[in-house]
């Protein structure tokens, strides 16, 4: 009884805690719009440089706000957003001939956040569909896969032992695709496709370990070099994706493991080194990706 009473004492206290930190927030946002003649959207888009934190910050401005509005505003349709940023610059009565700049910076900021969004939600699509050897188009995507890693090889059927040639578990790739489902056939087909002399050499050096051609200094310089001017939104996610699988071969050279009994530990250390890396909002993670630069600048 006196856990249980402590417990809803302690719930009751973060409760309390909760509300009124949220409370001195709007008093503290009040203040300050008295002081600066700015509203919050303003202070953020002033007096942040563009990039994922100004982004962010916007993201959480607009969320936590008290207007249904600004709540809304961050997943409205792509196509509604032009019009939101005229409703939200009516609320806050900020005159657009006199702060052209910032329906300019909100506008960014929003196509970032909707786009973001709308991508999480595709790329889980793609990943909960499952591979359908019934489905052409999936057996082509497969076939092609074949192809680029082994163009010199034929595959003598579908149902082979020859799968096992370039990392499936056994005569049939289609069971390997269950935890990431077609994300996954998408993301190899697309590396071995847009870099197949660099997906060829990542078979060659898994298949023979000790026997790589290629040292940390050559996976240094080299660069997949064929960015999309105007990416579209799944194209993003397999470059990056390709990117990664580049990092992580050299990440692999580097460690140089014993044999593939290692691979949790190596896979666990590198994902660490990337979140690291990715807790800087200023960190260009795939610098050579130069998708979207006019609007990220503004």
């Amino acid at each position: 009884g006196t856990h249980i009473l402590k417990t809803k004492s302690q719930m009751l206290i973060q409760v309390c805690l909760y509300f009124y930190c949220k409370f001195l927030w709007r008093c503290l946002k009040f203040v300050m719009r008295k002081l600066t003649g700015r509203c919050e959207l303003q202070r953020i888009c002033y007096n942040t440089k563009p990039g994922a934190s100004r982004t962010m910050k916007i993201e959480t401005s607009l969320r936590d706000s008290k207007s249904k509005l600004l709540q809304t505003s961050v997943s409205v349709h792509p196509d509604a957003i032009e019009k939101t940023i005229d409703d939200i610059m009516e609320l806050k009565k900020i005159n657009p001939d006199i702060n052209p700049q910032l329906g300019i910076s909100l506008q960014a900021c929003l196509l970032q956040i909707v786009g973001y969004r709308n991508l999480i939600a595709d790329v889980e699509k793609l990943r909960r569909e499952p591979y359908d050897s019934d489905n052409p188009q999936h057996e082509e995507m497969l076939l092609k896969l074949w192809k680029f890693l082994k163009p010199n090889t034929p595959l003598e059927s579908r149902i082979s032992k020859q799968w096992c040639e370039i990392g499936f578990q056994g005569d049939d790739p289609k069971t390997d695709f269950r935890g990431m489902g077609l994300l996954g056939l998408y993301n190899l087909q697309y590396f071995a496709e847009r870099d197949a002399a660099a997906a060829q050499q990542v078979l060659s050096d898994s298949l023979h370990p000790k026997c790589s051609k290629f040292s940390k200094a050559d996976w240094e310089k080299k660069r997949m070099d064929k960015s999309e001017p105007e990416p579209e939104a799944l194209i993003t996610v397999l470059s990056l994706t390709g990117y990664l699988m580049h990092e992580f071969h050299k990440f692999w050279i580097e460690e140089d493991p014993m044999d593939i009994m290692e691979f949790n530990r190596v896979r666990e250390k590198f994902r660490k080194r990337i979140i690291k890396q990715l807790q800087n909002p200023d960190m260009a993670l795939c610098p050579h990706f130069a998708a979207s630069e006019g609007l990220i600048n503004m």
